[in-house]
């Protein structure tokens, strides 16, 4: 591809960022030049995003329900999954399953909650009502 071609479609995160292509030059060298995107990655991350959102959703009403802790609404939020939340929290899967469970959830130390809050960045307030914009300590 020359360099004159890299594509510039406007996406969703065409305003955030861009990425670096690499391409030839009127001299047939390689160089990297910036690109706000292309149509097929731009379809891709559309597909990607309406996924994330369908898990949210779906999160927050089975937290709403009671059939989950508002652990998995912020788990949705942040794109992690239960090994991931394990990295950032120091607590072992089977652990983090087990504080899935409202019943379960409900009774841990606010020692053990401030962990949580730390991973996902929010008060134990808003982790504890399942709000993320809650910013009540």
């Amino acid at each position: 591809m020359k360099k004159e071609e890299i594509p510039q479609d406007p996406g969703a995160l065409n305003k955030v960022t861009k990425e670096v292509s690499y391409a030839v030059d009127e001299n047939g060298h390689y160089v990297t030049g910036l690109s706000t995107g292309w149509e097929v990655k731009i379809i891709a991350l559309d597909v990607a995003w309406s996924d994330i959102e369908k898990k949210v959703k779906e999160a927050d009403q089975k937290v709403r329900s009671g059939e989950a802790s508002p652990l998995l609404l912020f788990m949705e939020l942040n794109i992690m999954d239960i090994h991931i939340l394990s990295a950032y929290t120091g607590f072992w899967k089977w652990q983090i399953r087990r504080h899935l469970k409202p019943a379960v959830f409900r009774k841990l130390s606010d020692k053990k909650l401030q962990r949580y809050a730390e991973a996902f960045e929010v008060s134990v307030k808003a982790l504890k009502t399942g709000k993320p914009n809650d910013r009540g300590v």
